[in-house]
């Protein structure tokens, strides 16, 4: 994978990257996977009823969050899904909000279309990351931001965001007339007991300016197979990002992605919680080991699978 490719050069290196696990994929997404090689014809294809069914179901069974099938927009990946958002909703100058540090092509995406970069610090408060709402309230009306890219669970720091938090930014997109793009490709990930709270199963007002952005991909570990979704539940909204999306001829998903989605939401759910288990393992002995071996501070996340 990519990250080892540094160290084909450098074996003192271990690659500890950002965006993908190590973990064996689920025994059904490499059967899945091979019983695609064996159809021998690979030519163009389209989204099954069933891949949508599974989307569907898992979002309704993990994260209580019901919608109808016309509000999934696939897309080969979460970032992709973001540019879209800003290309669709935004013009070049536009103020476009995120909360820092966070994950890099968040502000890459909006610096490469020419949009104005709003960054709003997250504070370290008892040793994690909060927001500071009256100054996310400042940023947003000095700057006019029209749009609002807000990660959750957030990456880094592993932030597993409350319903009061949550209500609070969507609260003030309301307010402001600010569109919501909600990456919530961590979702299944939460920790230790914490919940992630989907941002639209808050209230029924904010789908009519909210966006979310998921993927089974960093959950199954299987990004290199290319598939995300959108959900878009206001009709306009997913017109003007599908018009968009056509336009950078994006509509098209790769095959082997969309069957491993399906696969991977269809099967994937013990696998999951035995992999949550490891990971908590994990982060607890690297945890331990550091505080009591080095001077380096750990910010103990609340979820996803980096430290």
């Amino acid at each position: 994978t990519s990250k080892w490719k540094e160290s084909e050069q450098d074996p003192e290196l271990l690659p500890a990257w950002i965006a993908d696990m190590d973990f064996e994929s689920l025994p059904a997404v490499r059967q899945a996977i091979r019983n695609y090689a064996d159809q021998l014809v690979y030519g163009y294809t389209y989204p099954s009823e069933e891949l949508y069914r599974a989307v569907q179901e898992w979002e309704k069974s993990e994260h209580g969050y019901v919608f109808e099938k016309e509000a999934i927009v696939f897309m080969g990946g979460g970032v992709p899904s973001i540019s879209t958002a800003i290309q669709a909703f935004t013009k070049e100058g536009d103020a476009v909000l995120i909360n820092t540090p966070v994950y890099p092509p968040f502000a890459r995406s909006v610096r490469l279309n020419n949009r104005q970069l709003i960054e709003n610090s997250l504070v370290k408060v008892n040793g994690h990351f909060e927001i500071d709402f009256e100054q996310l309230e400042r940023d947003i009306v000095e700057n006019d931001v029209k749009l609002y890219v807000f990660c959750s669970p957030h990456n880094p720091g592993g932030r597993v965001w409350t319903k009061e938090e949550l209500t609070k930014v969507a609260d003030l997109c309301q307010k402001h007339g600010v569109l919501l793009v909600s990456d919530e490709i961590h979702q299944d990930l939460a920790l230790y007991g914490n919940k992630h709270i989907s941002m639209n199963t808050i209230s029924d007002a904010y789908k009519d300016f909210t966006l979310v952005l998921s993927s089974a991909t960093k959950t199954f570990n299987i990004a290199g197979t290319k598939n995300s979704f959108a959900i878009i539940q206001n009709p306009d909204l997913r017109r003007k990002f599908q018009r968009v999306q056509l336009a950078n001829n994006q509509h098209e998903v790769p095959t082997i992605g969309m069957i491993t989605t399906e696969t991977a939401f269809s099967y994937g759910k013990p696998w999951l919680e035995e992999l949550k288990k490891v990971i908590e393992k994990n982060v607890d002995y690297l945890t331990d080991y550091l505080e009591e071996h080095t001077k380096i501070k750990v910010m103990k996340p609340e979820g996803t699978y980096l430290v």
